[in-house]
């Protein structure tokens, strides 16, 4: 496959990945959107099938890897750096891309959220268990969490590594059984079986973090919460922003070792 087929197919499917992914957050999260509450199954299986839906529509391009993570995990196994950069800058942008679809799609329900008192504080507000949760969350903004993640304790060494098991499993569970024939990249059952261990993997580790397991997933989303004209939306809380990068991408370098140890 060529440079501009890599770049262009995961644009593409990561922005499709996000968009649906962060919509349901959006969904579960914001004031005046009919999921509103709808809980962490919704979440969870939410983004499974945001996985699957981004990875039929971009595997015929770019093998549909749609995280830094795989990405580097597949360049170990094969000892091929060489599309690195490209598959990374296209995450990246398609990550922002869809982040910024999330926003056009639920503009009314961001408005409808962050003008709320309850939720944003000002004269008249209450101090709901809502606004005190957000407030200890240092640098979080009210609706940072439809974006990216953030954990719910917070301790560095227990959401880094988090997020390294989390991604480990996800890698290797790609590596074993989801690889197309040319192995490199996802194939038709593989998309499938990864949407249900992303799903397994959010109702088993992503209560600590949010299970990001994907450097791109939340750091072109945070970048654009950052950039976003959003009123009272708070901080992007970049003091965390460096676990879901790291941790993800030691993840995906520790299975690919596994993996050529023990399956290769």
């Amino acid at each position: 496959m060529s440079s501009s087929d890599i770049f262009i197919g995961e644009t593409i499917g990561t922005a499709v990945l996000i968009l649906l992914g962060g919509g349901v957050c959006a969904a579960v999260t914001l004031k005046a959107s009919k999921a509103r509450a709808a809980g962490w199954l919704a979440i969870a299986f939410g983004w499974g099938f945001a996985v699957m839906t981004a990875v039929y529509i971009s595997a015929p391009l770019s093998g549909a890897h749609l995280n830094p993570a795989v990405t580097l995990a597949l360049a170990i196994k094969d000892d091929d750096y060489s599309n690195l950069a490209t598959y990374w800058g296209g995450q990246l942008l398609g990550a922002m891309i869809g982040a910024a679809l999330v926003w056009v799609a639920y503009y009314g329900q961001f408005l409808a959220h962050l003008t709320d008192r309850e939720i944003v504080g000002g004269p008249g507000a209450q101090a709901t268990r809502t606004k005190a949760i957000e407030a200890q969350e240092t640098g979080a903004g009210p609706v940072l969490g439809v974006f990216s993640t953030g954990p719910e304790i917070r301790n560095v060494a227990q959401n880094l590594a988090t997020e390294i098991i989390g991604t480990v499993v996800l890698i290797l569970a790609i590596l074993t059984q989801g690889l197309n024939n040319n192995g490199d990249g996802l194939g038709v059952l593989g998309a499938l079986i990864t949407s249900f261990v992303v799903v397994g993997i959010g109702l088993s580790l992503g209560g600590p973090t949010g299970y990001a397991i994907n450097p791109a997933r939340d750091l072109g989303p945070r970048i654009v919460h950052a950039l976003l004209p959003l009123p009272n939306k708070g901080g992007s809380d970049w003091s965390y922003a460096w676990i879901p990068v790291v941790g993800p991408l030691i993840g995906g370098a520790i299975a690919a070792g596994i993996y050529n140890v023990a399956f290769a």
